[in-house]
């Protein structure tokens, strides 16, 4: 069965960092696509940052420049850097995974087949 645990979050002041990480466990086969998405009270969950199974790696607008991801196959993490946070960026953070290649939308969270529980980021004024 697959498995994602997040760690990390919090809460910060605007401008702050904060880094959150990713590990799964319990794949028979690798996936090709692992991301992080998010979702504020009453909004729909939308992508923030996907890393492939290779060197590919996608930012939303709202947080290119501020965001990086990084995917460490060997160890099974995947882990979220957030710099120059906003109250904006306020939302429960997921880890997700998708074994496949090919089969949707990789930027729509309904393609996904896996997730974890979310941790919270909370950034004040």
């Amino acid at each position: 069965q697959v498995q994602l645990v997040e760690s990390g979050g919090g809460s910060v002041q605007t401008g702050g960092s904060l880094s959150l990480s990713c590990t799964i466990s319990g794949y028979t086969a690798r996936p090709y696509y692992m991301g992080w998405f998010r979702q504020a009270p009453g909004k729909e969950r939308e992508v923030t940052s996907v890393a492939t199974n290779g060197d590919l790696r996608f930012f939303t607008d709202t947080v290119k420049g501020r965001f990086s991801i990084s995917r460490d196959n060997a160890k099974n993490t995947l882990s979220l850097q957030m710099n120059s946070l906003k109250p904006e960026d306020t939302a429960m953070y997921y880890c997700a995974a998708r074994i496949q290649q090919r089969g949707g939308d990789w930027r729509r969270p309904e393609s996904y087949h896996y997730w974890g529980q979310g941790t919270q980021v909370t950034v004040s004024a």
